[in-house]
């Protein structure tokens, strides 16, 4: 590589997470409001530049923490946005990562030195965002579906165990559909992903339910 190559200059990385979570039946992502330019004012997905000196998933984290004060969660890798033009200030290749968790285990940063704002926002309410972020929250929700069809990404949501009616209630609201009860508990117990403990507890105000979790290193299974 020719470094002096003016072709190999002027470009950068970005780091970018879409973050979700379920609350009361309602799938939402966390979103963040930029306080300088490009898009001063305007809302984002929770992302920055890459340092030269950090590998990828070490500068996503970094920036969630700095942007949001939530740390230590499961990130995965969905795409890489590389349009040439996708930020005014210089070519800046996107590398997107999506998670999911349980909102209520962290204390959500209102105001930081980069951001006026952060709010958990439905899914189905998201504004006009800066960059490209529209399009690659489009894409993480397509994505995110699949993910919790084949495999225990709902694991990150539920550390903890949860009911079947529970359960039942995140599937429908990030698939967009609706099952029938007994059919989606046995379909979900048909895979060898959960196990019972020896909990129950109340969901929504209804009698108490057994307690399942998920089973470590369970082997991916195509769940519906």
């Amino acid at each position: 590589m020719d470094k002096k190559n003016p072709k190999y200059q002027n470009q950068g990385i970005h780091v970018i997470s879409a973050l979700f979570t379920v609350e009361k039946g309602i799938t939402k992502v966390l979103i963040i409001k930029r306080k300088y330019d490009p898009y001063q004012g305007m809302w984002a997905l929770v992302s920055g530049a890459l340092y030269n000196d950090e590998e990828v998933l070490d500068g996503l984290k970094r920036e969630l923490k700095e942007k949001t004060g939530i740390e230590n969660i499961h990130l995965e890798l969905f795409n890489i946005f590389s349009s040439i033009h996708r930020s005014p200030v210089m070519r800046m290749v996107g590398i997107a990562y999506l998670g999911i968790v349980d909102k209520e285990k962290f204390h959500l940063l209102k105001e930081t030195l980069k951001t006026t704002d952060a709010d958990w926002v439905p899914i189905d309410k998201i504004p006009l965002l800066a960059f490209d972020h529209n399009e690659i929250l489009k894409e993480a929700i397509e994505v995110l579906k699949v993910r919790i069809r084949k495999t225990d990404l709902l694991k990150h949501l539920y550390s903890n165990g949860f009911t079947m009616p529970e359960i039942q209630k995140v599937y429908e609201s990030i698939l967009g559909v609706t099952f029938d009860r007994r059919n989606f508990r046995k379909k979900l117990l048909s895979t060898g992903m959960i196990k019972e403990t020896n909990r129950v507890e109340r969901f929504e105000g209804n009698k108490p339910a057994k307690v399942y979790i998920f089973e470590e290193n369970s082997m991916d299974k195509n769940v519906f």
